[in-house]
């Protein structure tokens, strides 16, 4: 298969693999050749006339064009506009299976996780070291150095050494630049995100690490986080202990004493909550990774899991289509909001709302903001919208939710983890390294990318472009999640790639 028309609709087809001048493509003779990715006109347009790709418009050509040309950024201007008025629609194009005529097997698919007290469970087991504030950083790393060196040391013997299978995964620092010097909105989002990590239930264990004299006064912020179990749970300031390094290693014994001993369970997989994420997207993202990821999503809330969508401004031009998917009314209007603070946001800024796609998704065959757009939003497949989270809000009901986060990569995945997902599913066309703190696993939508970085991509969506079928791909998709979920090292994970990222809007002191 060289290219798919995607939507009988469509005036485009989008090329597989690269195609050269004079290859047919529906009937029509290529006047240049077309990179993979990219879209090809298959009937002349005036100056203005719309582009549809997936059954929708996707821009407009700024000039003439004719048949059997490629159509790209160069050549076709977005259609979105200001704020929008929206009107609820409902209309539920995929009903939620409670029951379904399959094999007992699969409706009770199960995976391995951690089972905290507060009910929560965990992917992972893992103690980590949380800084209130950017100035204790090198500090919180050379605690997780030095006592990784000890346990290491610690577990070594002639027979065996530290990398022996433990209940402890991993002792982890998260710097980050924030903490003080922040005022209202930006501060609040500092500690709302780090108090979401302490109750993070991949997180066995936690310590926090304070100055002292900063904004996110450690008082206030224990305040914040609330009851937690202080066998699993330490805070000190390391202005009011005499060797903060030593005083610190202290706490981690303590605490690893406990999480050690923790053991994985059986869980059913409707204790999985799933981030899903896009970035560095090409033209095959919304023909390959993200509607791979959309079946996942329909299969997992059918069984009474969760998965949540965010990326806000990569839903212009496609809200519509989640609006009316709203449960109700209440939920409609909360999508709403979401859409248009975000929008409020950029014009506030002075920036300009539709300011999208990146260099690198231009490159990869994505015109316009609505194209993105489009293809970003199969991602969670077509099942009913249940519940729509502010920035650092949790979780509170399962299902398909929507999150408000910007589509920054690290950013965006961070807000996932602090809603309360285990692990962050990320499709890319061009490929990204990064890992966030919960396991962040890359589905790549194109072949050559899977085979050309094996430690970065975890699953190739790619096949489904060279006529493997969804139905096969899917199930293999499910199992390497399940995997992944059960204590399966993602590559992020194994190449130590993770980190946090707190959104910021405002002024520093």
């Amino acid at each position: 298969m060289k290219y798919i028309k995607i939507n009988k609709d469509d005036n485009v087809a989008v090329a597989l693999q690269d195609l050269a001048a004079g290859e047919v493509v529906e009937g029509v003779v290529l006047q240049e050749s077309v990179p993979r990715g990219h879209k090809v006109l298959l009937k002349g347009l005036k100056a203005g006339d719309n582009v549809i790709k997936y059954g929708y418009p996707v821009g407009h050509v700024a000039r003439d064009a004719a048949s059997g040309t490629l159509i790209d950024h160069s050549c076709i201007k977005t259609n979105l506009e200001g704020l929008l008025e929206y009107k609820y629609e409902p209309l539920f194009c995929h009903s939620e299976r409670s029951e379904e005529s399959e094999s007992s097997e699969e409706s009770d698919r199960t995976f391995l996780g951690f089972r905290r007290s507060d009910g929560q469970v965990g992917i992972r087991n893992q103690i980590w070291i949380i800084p209130t504030v950017g100035c204790v950083n090198g500090i919180c790393q050379q605690l997780a150095d030095r006592f990784n060196a000890e346990i290491c040391h610690s577990e070594r013997s002639e027979e065996s050494d530290c990398s022996e299978e433990s209940s402890v995964d991993a002792i982890i620092a998260f710097p980050h630049n924030y903490g003080c010097s922040q005022l209202g909105t930006d501060h609040e989002n500092t500690r709302t995100i780090l108090a979401d990590m302490v109750h993070h239930p991949n997180a066995g264990g936690v310590l926090v690490v304070s100055l002292g004299c900063e904004n996110n006064q450690l008082d206030a912020f224990r305040e914040l986080v609330g009851p937690v179990d202080e066998s699993r749970v330490r805070m000190f300031a390391t202005q009011k202990v005499g060797d903060e390094i030593e005083y610190g290693l202290q706490q981690l014994r303590e605490i690893y004493a406990t999480v050690s001993k923790d053991v994985r369970t059986e869980v059913p997989v409707s204790e999985l909550r799933v981030g899903l994420k896009c970035g560095g997207s090409d033209g095959l993202s919304g023909i390959t990774a993200n509607p791979l990821l959309g079946v996942f999503s329909d299969w997992l809330v059918a069984r009474g899991g969760t998965t949540v969508l965010t990326e806000v401004p990569e839903m212009f031009g496609a809200e519509t289509i989640l609006m009316n998917r709203c449960q109700d009314r209440a939920t409609f209007d909360k999508t709403v909001n979401l859409i248009n603070d975000f929008k409020e946001y950029f014009i506030a800024q002075g920036m300009p709302v539709y300011e999208n796609p990146s260099p690198g998704n231009k490159a990869g065959g994505i015109s316009t903001l609505e194209e993105k757009s489009l293809g970003c939003t199969q991602k969670c497949g077509k099942s009913i919208v249940r519940g729509v989270l502010k920035y650092g809000e949790r979780l509170s009901v399962n299902g398909l939710n929507l999150l408000s986060a910007p589509g920054n990569d690290l950013v965006a995945s961070t807000a996932l983890g602090a809603a309360g997902c285990q692990i962050v599913l990320f499709t890319t066309g061009r490929g990204t390294p990064f890992g966030s703190f919960v396991p962040t696993m890359k589905i790549s939508t194109n072949t050559p990318l899977f085979e050309n970085k094996p430690g970065w991509i975890d699953f190739n969506a790619g096949v489904l472009a060279q006529d493997s079928p969804m139905e096969e791909v899917a199930p293999r998709f499910i199992d390497a999640v399940l995997a992944a979920a059960s204590g399966e090292p993602v590559r992020a994970e194994a190449s130590g790639y993770r980190e946090i990222a707190i959104f910021k809007s405002g002024v520093t002191l």
